[in-house]
């Protein structure tokens, strides 16, 4: 082959990436600048990675300063939880088992993945590992104290394992969001190239600016067609290094939609060897979740995907823990919500409490309580404000509701309006977690097999109400579901979590 030539195969899917991707979305400037084409690589993986890793150096060096400052806080911490449970037998012997407890927390850290897992994920949560991590602490104590009983007149008490089981977790818990918090300000954010077609990519971009993540799309390209020949793939590795090069992208991101099933495999091999990071968005998880178990049959994977719904013993486990919380929590707050009662009565006329019809459990109506926050008459002025209405798709939401009240709208900012909603949990009408509860005519538009949301009772929070932003009534539907499919104690644990988080950043839960 001439120097500079192009098979009319390659030729034709790079300029499919060129009218697809640069003229409707505008961000690939010089996606055809190819000067050569034995630059094509036509070789195995492992030499087309060693072809981008010249590109990929850059992106190596920020990998290993997260990796190195989250080794820092874990030393540090575990250290300092060391020393404040073990300070008072002596200095000699924390010296003696200070050496061995880095090399111990360290080591199972290593082993559990947890300095290589943040380059697998977009976003970098220590909330996520929380369990994880009380694993491997409660092993870190019990090796403290079996290594300090082989010294000679050194043994821990039980009651002192497990001391240092608990302030090492809180340590080293704190250690890490700091270390992830300094490495989010200190390095880029992470550049995306997503390959899909243009809805997936919206999606994409919108779930990116719409999280707290520090990810960004700035580029993306269509997926090959389905007729594209094997020997055609030897253009892909030169054309993501030249998009990957000249764009400074970190992570690829591939979104096939439901027909784009045949060269998904060839994509993934192809991106994996340009050096970057990558990410794969699956259709199939959006149904079955991320409850799945892998299963090894004779060198073929396959998923087991647990049966939808609850069991009577987890249905028991989540009103055991409902009634536990909310029944210390109206305790603690007893004097909140009488003066919260008192500035709404003071304010305007009409009930403190504002009921509404929803629809519960198994399609089962009840009235929710909330603080009133708007005039007396909201209701009858709903109808000449739909004009206004901002969430669509059945929903009827305002960010600037004429109707509220000064109380109500400082009620609202803080989310206290919410706080009678403890009644309907302790009457059983409602969970603290779980499935949001619509009205009558929301209700209504959910059809068929989305109708499964309503297995579980509904929740004063969920994950619709911490994703901090409107959401329409389709993708909270899919939510629900998928909170269903996967729930699990941590699950609704984690949550109220994320809404403490959500609240106190004056979200609108």
């Amino acid at each position: 082959m001439e120097r500079g030539a192009m098979t009319p195969r390659a030729a034709t899917i790079i300029k499919l990436q060129e009218s697809d991707a640069v003229s409707e979305l505008a961000v690939v400037p010089r996606l055809a600048a190819l000067e050569r084409a034995d630059d094509l690589v036509a070789s195995s993986d492992g030499a087309m990675a060693m072809d981008g890793h010249a590109e990929s150096a850059a992106l190596v060096w920020r990998e290993s300063i997260r990796r190195r400052l989250l080794g820092i806080a874990d030393v540090i911490a575990a250290s300092a939880a060391l020393v404040v449970v073990l300070g008072g037998l002596g200095a000699r012997y924390g010296l003696l088992t200070l050496p061995i407890a880095i090399a111990l927390v360290l080591g199972l850290f290593k082993v559990a993945g947890l300095y290589d897992r943040d380059d697998l994920r977009v976003v970098h949560s220590t909330l996520d590992e929380t369990p994880t991590l009380v694993q491997l602490t409660g092993l870190f104590a019990l090796g403290v104290g079996i290594t300090i009983s082989m010294l000679p007149s050194h043994e821990l008490a039980a009651g002192q394992i497990a001391v240092l089981w608990v302030i090492s977790f809180a340590a080293i818990f704190t250690g890490r969001m700091l270390a992830r918090a300094v490495a989010s300000r200190t390095a880029p954010a992470e550049r995306c190239l997503v390959i899909g077609d243009r809805d997936r990519v919206d999606r994409v971009r919108q779930k990116l600016s719409a999280s707290q993540t520090r990810a960004h799309v700035v580029a993306a390209l269509p997926m090959l067609d389905q007729d594209v020949e094997d020997n055609d793939w030897m253009a892909m590795p030169q054309l993501l290094r030249r998009v990957v090069r000249d764009l400074g992208v970190h992570r690829i991101i591939i979104a096939p939609s439901t027909t784009d099933t045949s060269g998904v495999v060839n994509l993934i091999r192809t991106a994996k060897a340009v050096g970057v990071r990558v990410s794969v968005l699956p259709r199939m998880f959006e149904v079955v979740g991320s409850a799945v178990e892998f299963d090894d049959v004779d060198g073929m994977t396959m998923l087991g995907v647990r049966r939808f719904g609850l069991s009577r013993s987890s249905r028991l486990l989540k009103r055991a823990f409902d009634i536990v919380l909310t029944g210390a929590g109206v305790l603690l707050i007893a004097p909140l919500l009488a003066a919260i009662a008192a500035a709404i009565r003071i304010e305007s006329r009409g009930p403190i409490f504002f009921r509404q019809v929803r629809v519960g459990r198994d399609g089962e109506h009840f009235s929710i309580f909330k603080f009133r926050s708007m005039v007396a008459d909201a209701e009858a002025q709903k109808d000449s404000l739909r004009a206004l209405n901002e969430a669509g798709d059945g929903l009827f939401k305002l960010t600037r509701d004429p109707r509220v009240t000064r109380v109500g709208s400082l009620l609202r900012r803080t989310s206290l309006d919410e706080l009678p909603q403890l009644l309907n949990v302790l009457r059983g009408e409602m969970s603290l977690v779980g499935p949001r509860p619509l009205v009558v005519d929301e209700d209504a538009q959910v059809l068929g097999l989305d109708r499964s949301r309503l297995h579980l009772t509904p929740g004063m929070t969920g994950p619709w109400q911490i994703l901090g932003s409107r959401v329409p009534m389709q993708e909270m539907v899919g939510l629900d579901y998928l909170y269903v499919a996967n729930w699990s104690l941590w699950l609704d644990l984690k949550v109220m979590l994320r809404t403490v988080r959500h609240v106190a950043r004056r979200g609108n839960v």
